[in-house]
């Protein structure tokens, strides 16, 4: 059993979702930040990749005040559960994501310095470790699932999405168009990796302007 899991995702219309550098940049309108926050709201549990985390150190948190006393109303946490997944564990102990504001997990494979393991686990977060070399991500969506996370929301980046699409653990996506091109044969897209063979066939279930961009919603076909 698994939850059901959706990515969420802000790029340009060239599908480029930073440039050549990897900084972070601002794709989403006002609009759009407002809808992530009540996606991030609705769900048990957020997951990234480290390359984000190296990259944007984000919080992982809802910022809405009311949508957090929602939550607590309806007898859940302030904020989802944070996961990232961190095959070596490179994740620096000062990253904002490590802070007591939610619950976190680092999932890590067996590359792990067990050090790095440890102090983590001193700092009261969840390592968890599964994969030779990778993590292995039908293990850990089996995991967070008997943890009681039934909606997990992916936040990228172009890596985690690759590998998630390719082991079938994506039921939906969510692709915020801005109205930007930021071009760049080396700027990460949506999807990183190599290509599927065959194509991942999608269905279109629902699109909207939202602000000065687009938002589209895809469902996964088996």
């Amino acid at each position: 059993m698994r939850p059901f899991t959706f990515i969420n995702v802000a790029s340009s219309v060239d599908g480029k979702i930073s440039n050549e550098k990897r900084i972070q940049l601002r794709i989403s309108c006002e609009e759009d930040l407002r809808r992530v926050d009540e996606l991030r709201a609705k769900s048990d549990a957020i997951m990234v990749g480290i390359g984000t985390v190296l990259s944007d150190n984000p919080k992982l948190t809802v910022k809405s005040e009311e949508l957090r006393k929602r939550r607590l109303a309806e007898g859940r946490d302030e904020n989802p559960i944070r996961v990232v997944v961190d095959s070596k564990c490179r994740i620096p102990l000062d990253a904002k994501v490590l802070d007591k504001s939610a619950k976190t997990i680092v999932a890590v494979s067996n590359l792990a310095d067990l050090e790095k393991v440890e102090a983590l686990r001193k700092m009261g977060v969840d390592v968890f470790v599964a994969g030779n070399n990778k993590v292995d991500l039908k293990a850990l969506v089996e995991y967070l699932y008997n943890l009681g996370v039934k909606i997990l929301m992916v936040e990228g980046g172009a890596t985690l999405n690759w590998a998630m699409l390719k082991e079938g653990l994506v039921d939906e996506i969510y692709i915020y168009y801005g109205n930007m091109i930021v071009g760049g044969k080396d700027s990460p897209t949506v999807v990183d990796g190599t290509s599927f063979d065959p194509p991942i066939n999608l269905e279109l279930i629902g699109v909207e302007k939202l602000g000065f961009g687009v938002l589209t919603r895809w469902r996964i076909l088996r």
